[in-house]
């Protein structure tokens, strides 16, 4: 599970990292507690129009509400209890089939909680991440909504949300939780992202298993208060 994480790096080093092509009008700023339904960066390779149609894909840095809507959904606050989908059943919910097909993009944190059970009963919370400050890539899902209530000249008629994918937690995490958010390596990076790739149960199946090997590099230490890692 991920319900809350942290991005310390400015906007401008993650396009700088990921060779970013086009930028959001308003990107996130760095923030040690991402909460669910807050603005999240998130990085998806959509296929070229217009003129350079048939060209290579163009990676997009943009805000996305973390909580997915369904283009479908009357109301968009349905989207507050999405904020994670379970990678092993993705492909079959209605809220959540449909993105599986071509609209997948991945989170960059540079970290996230997760509240692990005490002996006398209380949970304490652990901050999670990889080594020398590598950030975690999480395997995500987008959506747009379109908003009824607004007019078709209306930029703002348009929501862009996303979800955080999980499975089954392994390696040091699963001293913590039985789920962790799927983490996606360079090896698979690219064709998660790609358009072009129709994602089916295979490419799930296939992200799910190598987050295994990302999954035992991960460390964890208490933390006295979330937002504020020591």
């Amino acid at each position: 599970m991920c319900g809350r994480f942290v991005m310390s790096r400015a906007s401008s080093d993650l396009v700088a990292l990921f060779d970013v092509d086009v930028t959001g009008d308003t990107l996130p700023e760095p923030s040690w507690n991402i909460a669910p339904t807050a603005p999240v960066s998130l990085l998806v390779d959509a296929a070229p129009r217009g003129d350079d149609a048939g060209g290579p894909p163009v990676r997009r840095l943009a805000a996305a509400r973390w909580g997915l809507v369904p283009s479908w959904a009357d109301d968009p606050r349905v989207g507050a209890k999405a904020f994670n989908a379970r990678i092993e059943t993705a492909a079959e919910k209605p809220t959540f089939r449909d993105a599986v097909v071509s609209r997948r993009a991945v989170i960059p944190a540079s970290g996230y909680y997760e509240w692990a059970d005490e002996p006398d009963g209380s949970k304490a919370p652990m901050y999670v991440t990889l080594p020398e400050g590598e950030l975690m890539l999480f395997a995500a899902l987008y959506e747009w909504w379109r908003d009824p209530a607004r007019p078709a000249s209306d930029p703002a008629r348009w929501v862009l949300s996303t979800t955080v994918l999980t499975r089954d937690s392994s390696g040091p995490l699963a001293e913590i939780h039985p789920r962790m958010p799927v983490l996606v390596g360079a090896e698979l990076m690219e064709d998660w992202l790609d358009p072009e790739t129709e994602g089916d149960a295979d490419l799930l199946e296939g992200v799910s298993g190598e987050s295994l090997q990302h999954a035992e590099r991960c460390s964890f230490r208490r933390v006295a208060e979330v937002g504020v890692p020591q």
